[in-house]
């Protein structure tokens, strides 16, 4: 067990890792084959899965500060490329542009039929996987299309209905700066330009669940203010946890990438927090040890310069 000065938590040993991109996925009903990227320790049997979904406009190589922490720290992590990536460069007038929010789920269900071909893919994986202990983890978009596995429920803009489109493999998320509630709450940018958090409904999502919100996080997608990134939390059932990162925009410190341009309140305490925190609740959730979880719940309370972390 590791101590960490910066934010007093501890951690486990952290190991070396390997990484393999891009493993290529067919998938003709998106119109691209689906590219993936493999992060995973390079010891270790029975690994829990991270499936993360990344923010608008990023890729397969984004989040690193996030994902290398969760494979040094024993869990196998992996990514696609959505469509919406700017790496793509769909035209404005793509007609699958609409449906970004569905395809960013399909995609995440192509990766979990395709475990098995994904673990083969990747050099002394093969027999390490374990399928039965899945987390949904995602960043901005990405949080939705997380959440949306363990049973939020989206109306389509298209067809008007909010169906439920969770999936069992999946047992817990991790949603890091997403979107709160729809409705009167958007302003005018996000109502005619992201018709996907419209209509935005927590009530279903009864898979246990951590919810990442900076404090200073003021979008330009809702009148609320910062408050609007907690509602993943405080909408939903019980079972669920909540970290404030205090003084936390948008990147949470950087969590998009090392030395990543798009980060507003650049800081490596900031980042150290949200990594150690939710590798803690990894551990925690599937099972392989919640010293550090207790230990994260008991010293962010109160006054702590970095963050607050409660659970209901």
């Amino acid at each position: 067990m590791t101590t960490y000065p910066a934010t007093g938590l501890s951690g486990p040993a952290l190991t070396a890792t390997v990484s393999v991109k891009p493993l290529v996925l067919n998938a003709p009903q998106r119109g691209e084959d689906l590219h993936v990227r493999v992060t995973a320790p390079t010891t270790g049997t029975n690994l829990p899965v991270v499936l993360f979904a990344h923010g608008f406009g990023s890729n397969l190589d984004g989040y690193a500060p996030l994902v290398d922490h969760w494979a040094s720290g024993g869990f196998i992590a992996i990514q696609a490329t959505h469509l919406d990536s700017k790496r793509l460069g769909l035209p404005a007038d793509d007609p699958r542009r609409p449906q970004m929010w569905h395809y960013r789920v399909q995609d995440m269900r192509r990766i979990l039929d395709e475990l098995t071909t994904l673990e083969a893919a990747v050099p002394g994986l093969s027999g390490r996987m374990d399928r039965s202990r899945i987390v949904a983890a995602g960043h901005s978009f990405g949080g939705q299309t997380a959440g949306i596995l363990v049973g939020l429920r989206v109306t389509d803009p298209q067809t008007g209905a909010a169906e439920d489109l969770s999936d069992a493999r999946v047992m817990a998320s991790i949603q890091l700066a997403t979107a709160g509630k729809g409705g009167d709450e958007l302003t005018p940018f996000a109502h005619d330009n992201l018709p996907w958090l419209r209509d935005q409904d927590f009530s279903h999502i009864t898979a246990p669940g951590l919810v990442v919100a900076g404090d200073k996080d003021d979008l330009p997608l809702t009148t609320r203010g910062p408050a609007w990134t907690a509602d993943p939390y405080t909408l939903s059932r019980s079972n669920k946890s909540l970290l404030t990162v205090r003084g936390g925009e948008h990147f949470l410190g950087g969590i998009s990438g090392y030395q990543a341009a798009e980060t507003t309140d650049e800081n490596p305490d900031r980042v150290a927090l949200v990594q150690q925190v939710t590798l803690a609740y990894l551990r925690h959730i599937t099972g392989i040890d919640s010293a550090d979880w207790t230990n994260a719940q008991t010293v962010l309370t109160g006054s702590h310069p970095l963050g607050h972390l409660e659970s209901k």
